[in-house]
């Protein structure tokens, strides 16, 4: 008989590593494909043309910017080292749908001061109180997930 092999424990197992221009690709690809798909099978133009616009890009953006912070600074304040991954990634995506809601606001205002002809009469400027935080939210609670489920966090223990 062979020599049985034995399972490594959760300590002895290395996470998988977070590659920061992998998950910017999938942030991108991701929704653009998901989005893009739901657009032309309803035959919505606009939606097509957002999922590879605001919400595609927001995604990668977000992701970009969310992933690069984490990894250069990691989890600075001790009370967020301690917390669950979820409540973590969740806080990460509500700040980033907040701070995105802000930009959809204000792109609005800008376009009502500076209209673009390329944008008169279609309906994605209109998109973009939805298509922002969404997407923002969503890129960076799955980017900040994968960030932790792939960093060993030392938990603080009082």
């Amino acid at each position: 008989m062979g020599r049985r092999r034995s399972i490594p424990s959760a300590e002895e197992r290395t996470p998988p590593r977070f590659t920061l221009w992998r998950e910017v690709l999938v942030a991108y690809a991701a929704p653009a494909l998901t989005a893009g798909a739901g657009g032309l099978v309803s035959g919505q133009q606009d939606l097509t043309v957002a999922a590879l616009t605001s919400i595609a890009g927001t995604s990668a953006l977000v992701a970009a910017l969310t992933g690069a912070r984490l990894q250069h600074s990691g989890i600075r304040p001790r009370w967020a080292a301690s917390l669950p991954k979820a409540v973590l990634a969740a806080g990460a995506g509500l700040v980033a749908a907040a701070v995105a809601a802000g930009a959809a606001h204000l792109a609005l205002k800008g376009l009502a001061v500076w209209p673009a002809p390329f944008l008169s009469g279609t309906p994605w400027p209109g998109r973009l109180p939805l298509d922002l935080p969404l997407s923002a939210a969503l890129a960076a609670t799955i980017t900040t997930w994968r960030w932790r489920g792939a960093t060993r966090v030392t938990r603080v223990t009082h």
